[in-house]
């Protein structure tokens, strides 16, 4: 265990993190660089006394437990995570789960986009989104979060194939799938991961069926034309752009500009997730 190597690490990794990049609040009276020390303790589930002594060279070994709750408490990439181990004289093994956390950038990036957008992660998890994608798919804010998920809704609902017919959500079933079994392997101890297969496994005999065939790679059609009940047929071009050290991904549907498609983007960017009605 390099004990210094590790104290400094933490140090410079709670330092560099803003409040804001954790959900909490910056206050008027900070002065301390970074997150305070008592609060990468609280969001790692150690005691403040333990996190100091760590940081300042005097802790013993951190288990493993303890290391992974510190790598999640400051958003570590896998590199970052690795290093962690190796410093506390750990071997690394699999990253427990997907990250959750979205960078500050793509979060305003969303924000700013005049198109759809939303940002998913590797078990199809829907991290954020802005207003345009919840009035073009769903408004996910009035899902539970268990159920922000791509592969639920095609799977568990009737959502999808509302949206894309048969034939486009059929394709996405087969390559998601694949796609879902590569993240088991890239996240074995997962336990979120683990109930996801075995919730869709137990309520839909399609997803038994396709996954039994154990096919892998990588997801590459996410969208075709969407059958909006609002607006009626959009024409969509998928952009999907990588977040490798999240291992996430940022999903954008545009139209041709001009095109009808692109003008029942528009409308919605009016209309946004509420019902039209006719008047009678």
């Amino acid at each position: 265990m390099d004990r210094d190597g590790l104290a400094e690490f933490l140090r410079v990794r709670r330092e560099a993190l803003r409040p804001s990049d954790v959900g909490i609040p910056s206050g008027p009276r900070r002065r301390t660089p970074g997150l305070r020390r008592e609060e990468v303790a609280a969001l790692a589930t150690m005691s403040t006394d333990y996190y100091t002594r760590l940081e300042q060279g005097r802790g013993p070994r951190p288990s493993r437990p303890v290391l992974t709750g510190l790598a999640r408490a400051l958003r570590l990439s896998d590199d970052e995570r690795a290093h962690l181990f190796r410093l506390a004289g750990e071997q690394p093994g699999p990253p427990p789960g997907p990250p959750s956390d979205v960078r500050t950038g793509v979060l305003r990036m969303l924000t700013r986009l005049d198109v759809p957008g939303l940002v998913l992660d590797a078990k199809y998890d829907v991290l954020a989104w802005n207003p345009l994608a919840a009035a073009l798919i769903t408004d996910f804010s009035a899902l539970p979060p268990r159920d922000r998920n791509l592969l639920r809704l095609r799977f568990l609902t009737d959502r999808q194939t509302e949206l894309f017919g048969e034939d486009a959500t059929r394709e996405f079933a087969r390559e998601a799938a694949a796609d879902l079994r590569a993240a088991t392997s890239t996240y074995p101890d997962d336990p979120e991961l683990a109930r996801l297969v075995r919730d869709l496994q137990n309520g839909s005999a399609e997803f038994a069926e396709i996954w039994a065939r154990h096919a892998v790679g990588r997801q590459q059609s996410l969208c075709q034309t969407i059958f909006h009940p609002q607006v009626g047929r959009i024409d969509v071009i998928c952009e999907v752009l990588v977040v490798p050290e999240r291992d996430q991904r940022v999903v954008l549907y545009t139209a041709e500009p001009g095109s009808p498609s692109d003008q029942a983007i528009q409308l919605l960017e009016v209309i946004g997730i509420q019902k039209l009605t006719s008047r009678a």
